[in-house]
């Protein structure tokens, strides 16, 4: 098919996984439409020969996708594309907008009415400091973080997450925005002078990176989740998804990763990108490496987080001193703040700028809405987050397990489409809290394929395998109604864990309503 319809430099792979098989093109920018039909023309011929059936006649079909393909030709994208490339500059591209640059040094026009590259004043056209976050955990805080650092160095900072695209204090639109539509969206804001972008694993495997000229890129964890979905079955393919961000950086990047990660110790072990590590132990193995090949890296030591700049630990701030490590006792923040201390100098923000934001910033709903927000409700103590897997709700427990309380609650609930193993090791995880009594809500919106009230089943037989009494159980119809139960019973003194995956704003709401 690419011979046939003159294709000829363009690349072709392929990857087997258990189950079936990956396939992917390239194609010139201005003819991305088309190429989804040669690759729905080849997957024609191909499954008529499987099925012993009758094909189209090849050269008809051929035809056809080349007067599709004359009527989606674009020179004059094209055109921009080259001298972007030979000027230095980012070009992003959608079925709407063409934009040249990034934030204050970007430029967009309406994809029909494209400049010619004279007509471009490229001296005004610059890419602003880029960083891309992902991973499978970690990713939103370290995001909000690094945000929070640059508008601390007086930078309008751009940022996008699962929540939210956000320039400044101006919120352009909330929704899962991890993917590489709101990246365009924030980057194409005029205002812009810093961008932080939460790349997730669904936005790699649909639609791509944001941005193939960041300066750094993070990689905070790779562990267990969304396994099974794209072709993507181990936790060795799912690096390979994360590690995509380590293509998207210019010339002299740098990849910033967790050197108590075994799973990403493994996968840069592949690639040639210079590696930024971090790590809570300073006498990890690559910590020393980095220290003894003049490398930059960051560590906690002593109760004091520390850069150390290949020569010297040049910036130091006690975990006393960032609110949202909880004095140490999150220990998945504090490395969420030491990647953040490792983006930031890469993004040449000042020690003094990185101090006053990492001392500013503070794990509430305001700052870092859904990640352990802390909440004081009748005289207990009441944490909210997001976390829906293993790894997640694990460090969470953990975190809150050395924390006095006369009675433990947690709210407990899952996706449809998580399996009835990763239901049970979740629900395990979650013991760790010690709860004393375990709510499971209902999501109906995320049943994904499973009957009403199946989830909660799994999740309260999982905790009585676990030796939880059966009685000290309870079900709700949603986390909204889930969190009200808890709520109710709460004295003083009482430690709660409310993990929401739906309703968020419902069971804020609750809980602000006790404030005011």
């Amino acid at each position: 098919m690419l011979d046939a319809v003159g294709w000829h430099d363009q690349g072709l792979i392929h990857r087997v996984f258990q189950g079936g098989v990956s396939l992917a093109i390239s194609a010139p920018m201005d003819q991305l439409y088309s190429a989804t039909f040669v690759v729905k023309t080849a997957w024609h011929y191909c499954a008529a020969a499987l099925s012993d059936t009758a094909s189209l006649p090849f050269e008809d079909m051929i035809h056809d996708l080349k007067r599709v393909m004359a009527q989606e030709a674009n020179p004059a994208l094209i055109a921009l594309i080259e001298a972007a490339s030979i000027h230095g500059v980012d070009i992003l591209c959608d079925d709407e907008n063409v934009s040249l640059g990034h934030g204050i040094g970007s430029r967009t026009w309406p994809a029909d009415d494209l400049p010619t590259p004279a007509q471009v004043g490229w001296s005004d056209i610059n890419d602003v400091p880029v960083a891309l976050v992902t991973g499978t955990n970690g990713k939103t805080t370290t995001t909000r973080l690094c945000a929070a650092i640059a508008t601390a160095a007086e930078k309008i900072a751009g940022l996008t997450s699962t929540d939210v695209v956000q320039v400044g204090g101006d919120i352009l639109d909330r929704g899962d925005y991890s993917g590489p539509g709101g990246g365009r969206m924030m980057l194409r804001d005029t205002r812009v002078e810093l961008g932080c972008l939460e790349v997730a694993r669904g936005g790699i495997l649909r639609r791509g990176l944001p941005t193939r000229r960041a300066r750094v890129a993070v990689v905070t964890n790779i562990a267990a989740d969304h396994l099974d979905e794209y072709g993507i079955t181990t936790l060795a393919e799912l690096a390979e998804v994360k590690f995509a961000v380590a293509r998207a950086l210019v010339s002299d990047g740098v990849l910033v990763l967790n050197a108590n990660d075994p799973i990403a110790v493994e996968e840069a072990a592949k690639i040639a990108t210079p590696v930024w590590w971090f790590s809570h132990d300073p006498a990890a193995p690559l910590i020393r490496q980095a220290q003894g090949r003049g490398t930059p890296c960051s560590y906690i030591k002593n109760g004091v987080l520390t850069f150390h700049d290949g020569v010297a630990e040049t910036f130091t701030i006690a975990v006393a001193d960032v609110p949202v490590t909880l004095q140490g006792a999150a220990r998945h923040n504090v490395q969420n703040v030491l990647a953040a201390i490792c983006v930031c100098t890469a993004l040449g923000i000042s020690d003094h700028a990185i101090r006053a934001g990492l001392s500013g910033f503070v794990s509430d709903h305001k700052d870092n809405p859904g990640r352990f927000n802390e909440f004081q409700y009748k005289g207990a103590r009441v944490f909210v987050d997001f976390a829906h897997n293993t790894h997640s709700i694990a460090a969470i427990s953990d975190a809150l397990s050395s924390i006095p309380s006369n009675r433990r609650f947690i709210m407990l609930s899952q996706p449809g489409d998580h399996s009835d193993q990763d239901i049970a090791d979740v629900t395990h995880a979650a013991l760790q809290f010690r709860p004393d009594i375990i709510v499971a809500a209902e999501i109906e919106d995320y049943l994904r394929g499973r009957d009403l009230g199946e989830t909660t089943s799994l999740i309260k037989a999982s905790a009585i395998a676990g030796n939880t009494d059966p009685e000290s159980i309870l079900s709700a119809d949603s986390a909204a109604s889930g969190a009200k139960m808890i709520l109710d019973l709460l004295q003083p003194g009482d430690l709660a864990l409310l993990l929401v995956l739906s309703d968020r704003q419902a069971v804020f709401d609750l809980l602000m309503e006790h404030l005011r």
